[in-house]
């Protein structure tokens, strides 16, 4: 009988040292291939959460995807329907509405492409070469967002 959890997987002790170093580096200007550092707004404490992340381009839209699955930052996403993604001074605040099951395949596929050597391993085996099928199994556990920058 399949699990009612939503799919998460946490990070080890050194995921989450690396992860905080990634988001430092962020928040003082050095982006890792694209990194920056989301804030979004606690849906219990009112608190701005801080976590790295790696806005996706695909298309003509952008995205956060959610490589670990239905994480904090997830849940706090939809409660907020926004936040701000933030490279040294520069901030950008957005809106966020999150994708249908059956929306996400080629906004998945190109993450993979782009993002796979760092994310792979949250995706139990599927990689931007699966099939179709494969990656649209997965794709309940893989929360996306489309973000649209506030002018």
């Amino acid at each position: 009988m399949p699990s009612s959890t939503p799919y998460y997987l946490k990070g080890s002790p050194l995921a989450i040292r690396f992860n905080s170093i990634v988001g430092w580096l962020a928040r003082h200007g050095v982006s890792i291939a694209g990194t920056a550092e989301l804030s979004v707004r606690g849906r219990t404490s009112g608190r701005m959460q801080r976590v790295p992340v790696n806005p996706h381009t695909h298309g003509a839209g952008q995205y956060l995807v959610s490589a670990r699955g239905h994480s904090q930052w997830v849940r706090n996403m939809r409660a907020a329907g926004g936040g701000e993604l933030r490279v040294g001074r520069k901030v950008r605040a957005f809106t966020a509405v999150e994708l249908p099951d059956e929306e996400k395949l080629p906004v998945l596929r190109t993450y993979l492409e782009k993002w796979g050597w760092e994310v792979n391993q949250y995706f139990q085996g599927v990689t931007a070469r699966s099939s179709d099928e494969e990656i649209a199994a997965a794709a309940p556990d893989h929360p996306v967002f489309r973000i649209t920058v506030r002018n």
